[in-house]
């Protein structure tokens, strides 16, 4: 079991930068592919970025491909997605996720089976 919490989220003007924090609980963050996923108004969720367990292999949507990248820091248990220029259609709630341990990354949501909370993100034109 892993327990996931968002932060770094904010209001920033088009253009700008935010770098989102994913924290996860337990000894086995390392074992763990992750991902970032968000859900814009009225949107259904959908997939950012994902990262493999040492972080070697990483993937992105199209629509966030070289302006946001995905890392992790193992020894910390924590997550990063850093995002810039952001866009005001990058406005939504992320989440950050987890697959099963030992299980490859993935961009299908259903495969996650840990979940955050979310952190909100604005992005004003």
């Amino acid at each position: 079991q892993v327990q996931l919490v968002e932060s770094g989220g904010g209001l920033v003007q088009a253009g700008g930068s935010l770098r989102l924090s994913c924290t996860a609980s337990g000894r086995t963050f390392s074992s763990h592919a992750m991902g970032w996923f968000r859900r814009g108004p009225g949107k259904e969720r959908q997939f950012v970025a994902a990262i493999s367990q040492g972080g070697s292999w990483t993937d992105y949507a199209d629509s966030v491909k070289g302006r946001f990248t995905i890392s992790r820091d193992n020894a910390k248990n924590t997550m990063y997605l850093q995002m810039n220029p952001l866009k005001p259609e990058d406005t939504a709630v992320y989440y950050c996720a987890a697959r099963p341990q030992g299980a490859t990354m993935s961009i299908k949501e259903y495969e996650y089976h840990y979940w955050g909370q979310g952190t909100q993100v604005n992005v004003s034109s």
